[in-house]
């Protein structure tokens, strides 16, 4: 597994256990729960930065990728969005929006193969038409 698919997961971890506590984003607070974060997962420590990177841009633009997320979505909203898709959607929109390095086709590949491992095996293809019209719509 590459190291950019590790820090992925770890964000997707992050984000649960913040979703779960229902967990302000506010600066003060993230920069606390990143610390308790990085001393609770022992992981790869080389998978930090890149999931804090993605941890803090997402909670820095949450509200413009729920909002690009929301025009993808036909008759779904984002709040309602089980858990897991929800944040994986977050996490592969934040990087084909925000990420210049990292192709849409990538971020889509990513997101479909970390929800085969996490999410609900009709996810995928939820999560795989979501991020295909996102793809679209930044294309177009």
């Amino acid at each position: 597994m590459g190291l950019r698919r590790k820090s992925r997961e770890l964000a997707l971890q992050f984000f649960y256990g913040h979703d779960i506590q229902e967990r302000p984003s506010a600066e003060d607070i993230l920069h606390k729960e990143l610390e308790e974060f990085r001393s609770s997962f022992k992981s790869d420590q080389k998978a930090h930065p890149y999931a804090e990177q993605l941890i803090k841009g997402i909670c820095a633009r949450q509200q413009a990728i729920d909002n690009a997320l929301a025009d993808c979505s036909h008759h779904w909203r984002v709040e309602r969005m089980a858990l897991v898709d929800r944040n994986i959607l977050r996490i592969a929109a934040y990087e084909m929006l925000y990420i210049e390095d990292v192709p849409a086709t990538v971020a889509i590949n990513e997101a479909l193969e970390i929800a085969k491992r996490y999410a609900e095996p009709e996810s995928i293809s939820f999560i795989n038409g979501i991020l295909d019209n996102l793809q679209g719509k930044k294309a177009g």
